[in-house]
């Protein structure tokens, strides 16, 4: 998915948006609970009683239940994770990402929505059920929380003589295949504490880009995504003003303060 454009393709239908953003944030409520209520519940161990295929199996049946509303509610929108030319809309759902934090009932864990036309996010909604919360954005209305509006910060730290990330948080998640961050991870915490930041690995990439749209760490950097997983919670980062890149095959979110020494480090 390349970087959200800050000019939409078509004017967006307002009804629309409205409704769609309802729905979202109903089924983020609907899907937070359960997860919450099941999270580190699970038990066996090997072969079709692993925890890990229950856990698959709590994410595919939320999966389905929005697949089912959503069909339902919006008969001409695919859910679909491929681009569909014929139609200027299309569903994004990641029912649980940072499946080993859910599995050990570890906070780090989150259900993802997003409708998206051809140049990116309409409406987002991330539910961090360990939390408690949701978040939730459409182009151009700002993102919603239980709190009141929410700005990215536009600077992290700053002490004198120090660089923009003295004091910040910066993501970073390892993608499934095993590929670290660029320049790889010994060098890639060694660049970031360098400038004064800490590196965090929270285990769900929509996790940790939702962190940056909420103003608590100053980038997310992942040598990997998969646009699902990651499409709602940039919704919420465009709408609060971060800074998104796609370096290579990865994906940079930060605060316009500090994006581009961010992107510094990720050159070889």
């Amino acid at each position: 998915m390349a970087p959200p454009s800050p000019t939409p393709a078509r004017p967006l239908d307002d009804g629309l948006v409205s409704r769609a953003l309802e729905v979202a944030v109903r089924l983020a409520g609907d899907a937070g609970d359960v997860l919450a209520a099941t999270a580190g519940r699970a038990t066996g161990a090997g072969g079709e009683n692993s925890p890990f295929a229950w856990v698959r199996d709590t994410g595919a049946t939320l999966e389905r239940h929005t697949r089912r509303v959503l069909s339902a509610e919006f008969p001409g929108i695919p859910v679909t994770g491929d681009p569909a030319p014929s139609t200027p809309y299309r569903w994004l759902v990641a029912a649980l990402d940072g499946r080993a934090n859910y599995l050990a009932g570890l906070p780090g864990y989150a259900y993802s929505l997003a409708l998206v036309d051809r140049t990116g996010p309409v409406v987002g909604v991330v539910a961090d059920p360990a939390a408690g919360r949701s978040y939730a954005a459409a182009r151009g209305r700002g993102v919603r929380t239980e709190d009141g509006p929410v700005r990215v910060s536009r600077h992290h730290g700053g002490a004198a003589g120090g660089t923009a990330l003295a004091g910040a948080l910066v993501c970073t998640e390892f993608a499934d295949d095993g590929v670290p961050p660029v320049p790889g991870p010994a060098e890639f915490v060694r660049r970031a504490t360098g400038a004064g930041a800490a590196v965090r690995v929270l285990g769900s990439a929509a996790t940790a880009v939702t962190q940056v749209a909420l103003g608590r760490a100053a980038a997310a950097v992942l040598p990997r995504y998969r646009e699902p997983v990651v499409a709602g919670a940039l919704a919420l980062a465009v709408e609060t003003g971060a800074v998104v890149a796609t370096p290579g095959d990865g994906l940079l979110v930060a605060a316009p303060g500090v994006a581009g020494e961010v992107a510094a480090w990720l050159a070889t």
